[in-house]
């Protein structure tokens, strides 16, 4: 492979008005595979005119076929894809507040899924781009998907469990780890001398998944401070309004902000907390832990397969006593700067690119042949 070659990256129509975890992860996979002269062209799913015959490979992101199908259709590519596969319905099913959330929870994941996207496109909050996808339904548009795949590029073993228990659909895979900048997020010893032990930060979209109500109920005047850092997510207004409704003095929120404002929070908090109902990863929990914090994390979803359980404190997030109890042995604890020193070597951006690189060049060159 050269310079000439070109991969078109493929996301979200919101990747860049709502971020995420996938935002980061694509803008810093895109940085990192220029470091070995690959052009790579970042679009979103609804733009236009798009060039196809330009680019060698698709690269999609997300699990999202209303998305993607039409740009599979009509590039003719190989495509790979980042599944970064999240059941939305684990959250829906935990005593959700709201009368959506009870209504959804009568479906399945997979229909939960399509009558969101159709309720969205009624709304004209997002276009379904792919026309195919609202006669095909949620679930066959996704084995479709799958099936018609170069590859797939999960951010762990387990996560490609769940799709393959959800979907039936065996592939070729190579597990992408997630990863953290090591430039913009580190430790000094020094600094960690400096930390505050009451302070706790939790680093995410307010959304109902990210469980930041519980949160609150757990340290709500007690001596801690906690730090929510984050904006709400477009349909959580009225979560966010809750979680503010209830919170004490001591806690505090805060927009979403740039990565180099937010390295500082993580510098100063002794615990980063993710108590989410579900994470593929918790790219924050990884942030956090390369600035020396002690890091909290929910034991639903592909977090094991980062974070040992025998090294890392892990909370349950439908228990408001076990995440208080979580927070306090945190921040009672030493910070292991071996253990930090061991996920900054295994998840930074260039072993990730690396690993990128070589499932690209495999497919790439079997079509030049």
């Amino acid at each position: 492979m050269n310079e000439n070659v070109k991969i078109l990256f493929l996301s979200r129509a919101s990747l860049f008005t709502v971020k995420g975890g996938d935002t980061i992860q694509v803008l810093k996979t895109a940085e990192a595979l220029r470091q070995y002269d690959i052009g790579v062209d970042i679009k979103l799913c609804n733009e236009k005119n798009i060039h196809y015959a330009e680019y060698a490979l698709i690269h999609f992101f997300n699990i999202r076929p209303a998305d993607m199908m039409l740009h599979i259709k009509k590039s003719s590519l190989p495509y790979v894809v980042s599944t970064i596969y999240v059941d939305y319905a684990k959250p829906n099913a935990q005593k959700a507040a709201g009368a959506r959330d009870r209504i959804l929870n009568l479906f399945s994941s997979d229909a939960q899924e399509y009558i969101k996207t159709i309720a969205k496109a009624i709304l004209r909050r997002e276009k379904i781009i792919s026309k195919g996808y609202i006669w095909k339904l949620h679930k066959r548009s996704v084995k479709w998907t799958l099936e018609n795949a170069a590859a797939l590029l999960p951010n762990s073993e387990n996560e490609y469990k769940r799709l393959l228990d959800a979907y039936a659909v065996e592939k070729m895979y190579t597990v992408i780890p997630n990863a953290a900048d090591t430039e913009i997020f580190n430790y000094r010893q020094e600094e960690i001398k400096l930390k505050d032990n009451n302070m706790v930060i939790c680093v995410a979209r307010i959304e109902q998944r990210k469980n930041q109500l519980n949160l609150i109920k757990a340290l709500n005047d007690t001596d801690f401070q906690l730090y929510l850092i984050g904006s709400p997510a477009p349909n959580h207004t009225g979560y966010y309004s809750e979680c503010k409704r209830v919170s004490k003095s001591n806690i505090h929120f805060i927009e979403a902000i740039a990565q180099e404002e937010l390295v500082q929070y993580y510098k100063k908090a002794k615990v980063h907390i993710l108590p989410s109902w579900f994470e593929t990863t918790g790219l924050a929990s990884l942030e956090a832990l390369f600035c020396g914090c002690n890091i909290v994390i929910t034991q639903y979803g592909d977090t094991r397969d980062y974070f040992d359980a025998s090294e890392f404190i892990y909370c349950k997030p439908e228990s408001v006593i076990s995440i208080r109890e979580a927070v306090e042995k945190a921040a009672s604890m030493e910070i292991n700067t071996r253990l930090i020193d061991n996920a900054m070597e295994k998840y930074n951006w260039q072993k990730t690119a690396e690993k990128t690189f070589s499932v690209y060049k495999k497919f790439i060159e079997q079509c030049s042949h």
